[in-house]
C-alpha cells in the first residue's frame, strides 16, 4: 500500500482456484495449497517476500444496506471534528446483525449538517448536528474466518476486504 491508501501492484500471482467455490472454502487444505502457489508466484514475480495479504470477499454470503447516523456536534464553538464524524459512522453502524453475520466494511456516502444535504467532507464546518449516510457490506462470520484461516495457514497474515462493484473506485477489487 502507498502512503496516500492506493496500491502499487508490483507483481502478480495466478494458481488454480481449488478448495474455494463461489467465495466459499469448501476444502481448507486445498485452498491453503492454492493460495501457498499464488503467492509464491507473486513473490517470484515481484522479487519480494510477501508477509501480509489483503483478501478480495465476494460470494453470496456478502450482503449490503443503507444506514444513517445521527449525532449532536460535541465540539466548542459547534465546528465538527473528526471525533464528530466517527461517533455519526459508529451511530450508523449500531445495527443489529442476524446471528453469524460482521460488518466487513463502512463506506460513506455524504454527510448532512443542520439538514443541509449532500456535503462530502463536513470536517472544520460548523453545525449542531451531524448526520451521514453509509453503505453497510456485511458478510458470513464464519466464510470470513476461513478464507483468512488458510492465508494463515499459508503463513501470511490475512486481512478480509470486501469486492464489489458498487465500493468507490479507490476500493474496487
Amino acid at each position: 500500500m502507498t502512503d496516500d491508501g492506493g496500491l502499487d501492484i508490483i507483481g502478480l500471482g495466478l494458481a488454480e482456484s481449488k478448495g474455494i467455490r463461489r467465495g466459499v472454502v469448501v476444502n481448507l487444505e486445498a485452498a491453503v495449497e492454492s493460495i501457498k502457489k499464488a503467492i509464491d508466484e507473486a513473490e517470484l514475480t515481484a522479487g519480494v517476500e510477501i508477509d501480509s495479504v489483503h483478501l478480495g470477499l465476494s460470494g453470496a454470503h456478502v450482503k449490503a444496506f443503507n444506514s444513517r447516523g445521527v449525532v449532536a456536534v460535541a465540539g466548542k464553538n459547534r465546528e465538527i471534528t473528526r471525533e464528530d464524524v466517527r461517533r455519526a459512522i459508529d451511530a450508523a453502524k449500531a445495527v443489529a446483525l442476524p446471528s453469524g453475520r460482521e460488518i466487513l466494511h463502512v463506506l460513506p456516502q455524504d454527510f448532512v449538517v443542520d439538514e443541509q444535504d449532500g456535503i462530502g467532507a463536513p470536517v472544520g464546518m460548523t453545525g449542531t448536528r451531524l448526520e451521514v449516510n453509509v453503505h453497510v457490506v456485511t458478510g458470513s462470520a464464519s466464510s470470513t474466518q476461513n478464507i483468512v484461516a488458510c492465508v494463515n495457514r499459508a503463513g501470511r497474515r490475512g486481512r478480509s476486504t470486501p469486492c464489489s462493484s458498487s465500493s468507490p473506485p479507490a476500493r474496487r477489487c
